[in-house]
């Protein structure tokens, strides 16, 4: 360190582009018939949302790091609580924009671990252009920033324009003009098999067309591409080199928060500078342990070691 340089102007900053709001997780032992009821064996009330789950689950592997989030919560009661809950996860908070109503998803497990998801997104709390700008400063100073591409394509496309100087990670699917700038701008992409066929207009059923899939998605800057195989695992392939993480035996409580943990571990082994081989297994470690667990609330505090 030079002499006078401040700790905070090295310090490594990852941005978190994307989705938050109030989780409302419901186990039941089976759904009920039209104009039934069912007894609730289990609730949780938290902090929820793509973004979000992403940027807790970076925290939880990288405690040096305190993940800016750039998201939107309501200007109400749930976005309060919500909010206090990020920053006690030791995120940073400053470029969450409050207004309307806080989104809120609803997801009701059964015992044997089938899931409904139920989403209240209003317009309102969806990221504006004008929420990127007020964060152009966290974006243009970031060394990692992560797309969740369910947000607006305009206001995607300005942050990572702002984030030129960033390793870019995008997840998910965006169509488009703007799908082809954003993928033209990605280090790193990862998507599930829907999602990797609205990006590459390849299906993905097998190991082989994830391949081909992401053989295509490395023609250019993206040097790192994990793509799931439904019910088989997930493929993470890199110029010259690919290899395939299969889901195993592990136990599946709730599948939902897999694919926000899988981001957190490709964001830590990029960040660190890890092998691809490395990066996967860290990223599918993270993946298992998430869905062991009710809720898809990452617990990466045990991965650390693996970094």
């Amino acid at each position: 360190m030079s002499a006078g340089a401040h700790p905070q102007a090295i310090r490594p900053s990852i941005v978190v582009v994307g989705q938050a709001g109030r989780d409302l997780v419901l186990r039941v032992d089976g759904l009920p018939d039209a104009g039934g009821s069912a007894p609730v064996a289990e609730r949780i009330e938290r902090l929820g949302g793509k973004g979000a789950s992403m940027a807790i689950g970076i925290r939880q592997l990288n405690p040096d790091v305190r993940p800016t989030l750039l998201a939107v919560l309501g200007a109400d009661a749930a976005g309060d609580v919500v909010h206090r809950e990020a920053v006690a996860a030791g995120l940073d908070v400053a470029h969450v924009t409050r207004r309307g109503r806080t989104a809120l998803m609803v997801d009701v497990v059964t015992a044997d671990g089938e899931r409904r998801l139920l989403e209240d997104a209003p317009a309102e709390s969806l990221l504006t252009v004008d929420d990127v700008e007020r964060a152009s400063d966290a974006l243009e100073r970031a060394h990692v920033v992560v797309l969740q591409l369910q947000q607006p394509a305009t206001a995607l496309l300005a942050a990572a324009r702002m984030a030129s100087q960033a390793r870019i990670v995008l997840d998910g699917a965006v169509s488009g003009r703007e799908r082809d700038e954003l993928l033209a701008l990605a280090d790193v992409v990862r998507a599930d098999a829907h999602e990797a066929e609205l990006l590459t207009g390849t299906p993905i059923r097998t190991r082989e067309d994830a391949s081909r899939a992401a053989g295509r998605l490395l023609d250019g800057r993206t040097t790192l591409v994990a793509l799931s195989v439904a019910g088989e695992g997930d493929l993470v392939a890199w110029p010259g080199g690919e290899e395939f993480h299969p889901h195993g035996e592990t136990e599946i409580v709730d599948a939902t928060g897999a694919g926000d943990a899988f981001v957190a571990g490709l964001v830590t082994g990029v960040r660190h500078g890890e092998s691809p081989q490395r990066t996967g297994q860290l990223a599918a470690d993270c993946a298992a342990a998430t869905v062991q667990r009710l809720g898809g609330h990452p617990d990466l505090e045990a991965l650390r070691a693996g970094v």
